[in-house]
């Protein structure tokens, strides 16, 4: 049982993807930290993450250990796994971890997915899969207060600038471009919160008749 979930930066569908994981008692891949962790390597290597060669000796040193690492979450570490992620080979390193995780999750019950093109690319036949939109206003200010919280100076301008520079290049790339799958079901969190939000996929999951005895609420 795979769920696939998609969208751009802080739109929301990582907190969805937790809840619903947490929910049916399924296992949580955030790709997007596999991609981050690719940066870091090649940001603390010296080199340029924008390098393609760089890049690709980054992704190739990624292990599961290093998506708990507190940099992850770091504005330049963002901005440099959005270059990262553009480029064919680091994706190409980095698919087979994805799909493993997806076919042979932890625990066996299921897994859910959420990134840029697990609906398209990594997971295409998954049995769900959602496409989670907010305005780039909103979602600007989401990972400013994430950052804040975090402890991390931000400005609310400068962060705004670079999610619509990172929605612009995720879009437009060649390889996997930040699209829907066109059987997803496009859910917009502009103005929703997160119980709003898991309670419409939780619906939409019933209409799919996708029924899993949840082990937590």
């Amino acid at each position: 049982m795979i769920i696939a979930i998609d969208g751009p930066a802080a739109s929301g569908k990582g907190t969805l993807a937790r809840r619903l994981a947490a929910h049916f008692g399924f296992a949580h891949l955030d790709t997007g930290k596999l991609y981050r962790a690719a940066a870091l390597h090649a940001l603390e290597s010296g080199g340029d993450p924008g390098d393609a060669a760089v890049a690709e000796a980054g992704a190739r040193k990624v292990r599961a250990g290093d998506l708990g690492d507190p940099r992850l979450i770091e504005e330049r570490v963002a901005e440099a796994a959005s270059v990262v992620a553009a480029m064919p080979a680091v994706r190409a390193a980095l698919i087979a971890f994805q799909r493993d995780f997806a076919q042979h999750p932890p625990g066996g019950a299921g897994a859910v997915l959420d990134g840029r093109d697990i609906g398209t690319v990594i997971c295409p036949n998954a049995e769900a899969k959602f496409f989670v939109i907010a305005s780039p206003e909103a979602r600007a200010r989401r990972r400013y207060r994430e950052l804040r919280d975090a402890g991390e100076s931000a400005i609310y301008e400068r962060v705004l600038q670079d999610m619509k520079n990172r929605d612009a290049r995720d879009s437009a790339r060649r390889t996997a471009p930040l699209v829907p799958a066109g059987d997803a079901f496009v859910l917009d969190t502009t103005a929703l919160d997160a119980d709003a939000v898991f309670a419409i996929a939780l619906d939409h999951l019933g209409r799919l008749r996708i029924a899993k005895t949840p082990r937590s609420g």
